[in-house]
């Protein structure tokens, strides 16, 4: 019997843990369940084979950590590996004398700061096709944050639309309801009630049963989809340098019944439960399944359309007004007068934004969000931080961003961020968790879930300089479709570069703001041209200054490039964006725009 014949008519118990098990059974908490799959099947059979006695009628491959990167094989044994387990869940089902379905179960693939989404992509690809050749027809992921992914590669396992395919789709979520990536339990289930492909919706991991029930009680399910439920046994507790879930197999049971009730169709467990917790489940619950789907329409949806409000600085970009955005730089100590003082004579001057930065060049100042909120609180100036993915992991980012947006601030540049220079890694490590197309991801998640009617607007950086056109604009368009609003460039110096900007513009729609530093000194030019990537400055902008200028000559030299370049670029460009060297606003003074 197909399962989803199956489940119109009953309820399917599911396996529980198998990486915690695992490691309780072979008394190694750094264990990977997956690599047994080849150096020591016997003991996965086994534990399936514990399951199946324990009541479950569905189990999970063995292949839930089963990248490439965390088990440090190749291609070859990865697909190996994945058909092992799959073999190992085969075995144990047919040993069974009732029918016990089997999950080809997809973990998520780590990502960092360097991943690329179309490599990753094309590593679950690889697992997918994998269970394919063996002969899978259920696919489960499990513990996913959003669907980035799961939305393609639904489609992807379903090309042949007469297959009999059944995709179960499980998210992990935290106490409160939301995912890592910041979406809501409410939110993920309006996103899947969307997509055909996925037969089964439900949430595993991260929680305790107690939890899992509380959230599941306030939730409205979508009547096309059977809905799955496999909590944590407990929240785990660090014991001798180990982590230990409590032995409370009753409990679990108890709120499993609950949690059944509330018409969820799959049960199961996740981290620390073990057969016992699975064990009687399908005698204390009604296995009966009250719940018929019925078909999605989207044409029986209300469409709440909320009303944004507007945003000064984008609504004036947008209605092709050249802006102006000066960035400064946060002190290095308490003592921030100078700053408030260089933000109020910009004030006077009329920017329409300033921007600060993030402790450039991985040198450590004051918070760049903290000394935004000290300018728009003080001197009530449009303000606009940066905000880089070098320093904080996920959870610091999202408490900052949602600090930033108690405080008013709607308006950040999001960057991957300066590395801390060599001198300093022993003492200084980088996070680098995600890069800037990935936060601005998250920060667009952000909009949707939390900021719906005043988003923050976000720009992103545009490094016009490096490599071939062809590939800057495909990395803009990414972070486009990542949401970002507008882009502020390095500073432009050389023909060749402006030259590149004129065609970057006429290829893509967007607003570009021109990045402008006026060089003060021929040790500052030789300075930016020797020792940062990404800037350009060619020799015949270094030659126009020398040694034994005066700060004042020097400074109406780089006023007067400056106004050179922006005569050169003021055809095309959008706004410009201000780099002051030492905060020497000035400059500004010396400074023609149109």
């Amino acid at each position: 019997m197909l399962i989803r014949d199956y489940l119109k008519t009953h309820k399917l118990i599911m396996d529980g843990a198998m990486g915690t098990y695992y490691s309780k059974l072979v008394n190694d908490e750094s264990a990977i369940a997956e690599r047994a799959n080849l150096q020591n099947p016997e003991i996965i059979l086994n534990i399936h084979k514990e399951y199946i006695a324990s009541g479950a009628k569905l189990l999970r491959t063995n292949t839930f950590v089963a990248s490439k990167e965390i088990l440090e094989i190749t291609e070859a044994e990865q697909r190996k590996l994945i058909k092992a387990g799959y073999q190992i869940a085969k075995e144990a089902a047919e040993s069974s004398s009732e029918e016990v379905y089997i999950a080809a179960d997809i973990g998520p693939i780590p990502e960092n700061a360097e991943s690329e989404y179309e490599d990753i992509l094309s590593e679950y690809k690889v697992l997918i096709d994998s269970f394919l050749e063996v002969g899978a027809t259920i696919f489960l992921f499990e513990t996913f944050s959003d669907i980035k992914y799961i939305a393609p590669l639904v489609k992807y396992i379903k090309q042949d639309k007469e297959s009999d395919i059944f995709i179960i789709t499980n998210f992990c979520l935290n106490k409160n309801g939301y995912t890592k990536s910041g979406l809501s339990a409410k939110r993920l289930l309006e996103e899947i009630r969307d997509i055909k492909e996925i037969d089964a919706v439900g949430f595993n991991c991260g929680i305790g049963s107690g939890h899992m029930y509380q959230i599941l009680e306030g939730l409205t399910f979508p009547s096309n989809k059977y809905l799955v439920s496999a909590p944590n046994s407990s929240y785990p507790e660090q014991y001798q340098n180990r982590l230990v879930y409590l032995d409370n197999a009753n409990y679990f049971k108890d709120k499993m019944q609950k949690i059944a009730a509330l018409d969820i169709n799959i049960i199961g467990g996740c981290c620390g439960s073990t057969p016992l917790h699975i064990k009687g489940l399908d005698t204390m619950i009604d296995m009966q399944n009250h719940r018929v789907l019925s078909e999605y329409s989207a044409d029986n949806i209300e469409n709440i359309v909320t009303e944004q409000r507007k945003n000064e600085f984008y609504e004036k970009l947008k209605s092709g007004k050249k802006v102006i955005a000066v960035e400064l730089d946060p002190p290095f100590d308490e003592k921030y007068d100078k700053v408030m003082e260089c933000a109020h004579q910009l004030k006077e001057h009329g920017v329409d934004m300033i921007t600060m930065a993030d402790s450039p060049m991985g040198r450590s100042r004051v918070d760049s969000i903290l000394m935004s909120l000290k300018l728009k609180q003080e001197l009530s100036i449009p303000v606009m931080p940066h905000v880089c993915c070098r320093d904080k992991n996920m959870i610091a980012m999202r408490s900052g961003l949602l600090g930033a947006y108690i405080n008013g601030i709607r308006n950040i540049l999001i960057v991957t961020g300066d590395p801390v220079p060599s001198e300093r890694k022993k003492e200084t490590t980088s996070v680098f968790d995600y890069n800037s197309i990935q936060l601005m991801d998250y920060v667009k998640e952000m909009n949707k879930e939390h900021f719906s009617e005043e988003p923050i607007y976000y720009g992103a950086a545009l490094n016009y300089g490096r490599g071939l056109i062809d590939k800057v604009i495909e990395r803009m368009n990414k972070k486009i479709a990542a949401g970002a609003s507008y882009f502020l460039t390095q500073p432009i110096y050389s023909d060749e570069d402006i030259d590149r900007i004129r065609e970057i513009k006429s290829r893509v729609d967007t607003k570009i703001l021109c990045g402008i530093m006026p060089l003060v000194s021929y040790r500052n030019a030789n300075f930016i041209k020797n020792e940062i990537a990404g800037i350009h400055v060619p020799d015949d902008i270094v030659n126009r200054y020398h040694m034994d200028m005066s700060k004042e000559e020097a400074e109406m030299v780089g006023a007067t490039i400056s106004n050179e370049i922006i005569e050169k670029l003021n055809p095309f460009a959008d706004g410009y964006y201000f780099m002051l060297p030492f905060n020497r606003v000035s400059l500004m003074d010396k400074i023609k725009i149109d």
